[in-house]
């Protein structure tokens, strides 16, 4: 099974894609088509539900980073994480998305016995973490407990420019094995990376295009680097809206079979962003679950989108806007669909 385009493409097509606005449009449609060749116009929609913003992590570009002593922390129960997915179930979502900043209180007992609680009241939905990195130990208990995926953004794959993204303490080489780690066990693994962050190039981007032809993950997110004021790095602009449309019809054309969200952050960057993902090759939505007092709490960037169309709730809403922009929202697990080479059959 493979997941990536046996076609290859240089660093310098790479190179022109990425930088040259007159290729937008043009991008978009072929990655509009091969997505529709495997996908038809299916979106497929996870419940996202937003557990901790405590983080023992110093990201200088996350508004829920460690020294920043401005953020309201918060953390869900038990109790809370399963209504939320209960709600979801009823709203349709066959699929939870279980987010939080790494917080130690979070230890294995407690995330498996949330999972296995989840499955055991709805055994029909997949579930997805996005915890952080573990050691291999962990991530293996949370797959034997019942989780189908994880959500890693490598964020770069360029290691200069990691370090100047974040802390001593946290490591390039570990987020990478953790990536690997992860396949290895059987998760369907999720990467990705932020369009446009503080010091990074061309030349890093197409580090991340090629780190993620190596790893082939199932998943791939990524979204426009959004500011945060309480951070070291609030007076870097916004990333290039264009440019990260342009990225996630490159991302289709390198992944045909790829799970590719269209992001809050893209949502965020412009009213219509979404909707101009799923035009340019995306194919999953990730409207949030969480409780509505805590949504604003979980402050990763500047006026992050968590209510109105983008709320969970407003599904009808929300299957309203995607019509009109020539998709169909659909009830289902949403699986990745994989291509086998020898039988030239999808599955």
């Amino acid at each position: 099974m493979q997941l990536k385009n046996n076609k290859h493409y240089d660093d310098k097509t790479l190179k022109r894609w990425i930088e040259d606005d007159s290729l937008t449009d043009e991008l978009n449609k072929k990655a509009d088509a091969i997505r529709k060749e495997i996908y038809g116009d299916k979106v497929y929609v996870r419940g996202l539900i937003e557990f901790s913003n405590i983080c023992k992590n110093d990201c200088y570009y996350c508004g829920i980073r460690k020294s920043n002593d401005r953020v309201e922390r918060y953390r869900l129960t038990k109790e809370e994480i399963i209504s939320c997915a209960r709600l979801g179930y009823q709203l349709g979502y066959r699929t939870f998305v279980l987010q939080g900043g790494e917080d130690g209180h979070f230890s294995d007992d407690i995330v498996v016995d949330i999972v296995k609680s989840i499955k055991e009241i709805h055994d029909d939905v997949a579930i997805t973490l996005s915890l952080g990195e573990r050691s291999y130990e962990s991530y293996k208990r949370l797959f034997e407990a019942g989780a189908d995926r994880y959500l890693l953004r490598q964020e770069t794959s360029d290691k200069d420019h990691y370090e100047k993204l974040h802390p001593e303490s946290m490591s390039f080489e570990n987020r990478r094995k953790a990536l690997r780690d992860l396949k290895e066990i059987g998760f369907q693994v999720g990467g990705g990376f932020m369009v446009g962050s503080p010091y990074q190039t061309t030349e890093s981007l197409i580090k991340d295009l090629r780190f993620l032809e190596e790893l082939e993950p199932a998943m791939i997110g990524i979204g426009p680097y959004m500011t945060q004021h309480d951070t070291p790095f609030k007076d870097f602009p916004n990333g290039s809206f264009e440019m990260t449309l342009r990225l996630v019809s490159i991302l289709r054309i390198l992944f045909p079979y790829a799970l590719i969200p269209a992001t809050t952050a893209l949502g965020t960057i412009n009213p219509l962003g979404r909707e101009r993902g799923l035009q340019a090759g995306a194919n999953v939505l990730m409207p949030n679950l969480s409780p509505t007092m805590v949504r604003e709490k979980y402050s990763l960037y500047d006026n992050k989108i968590c209510t109105g169309d983008e709320a969970a709730e407003c599904r009808a809403c929300l299957e309203l806007r995607i019509k009109n922009a020539g998709y169909e929202i659909v009830t289902d697990r949403g699986d990745v669909i994989t291509y086998d080479k020898e039988t030239r059959r999808y599955s």
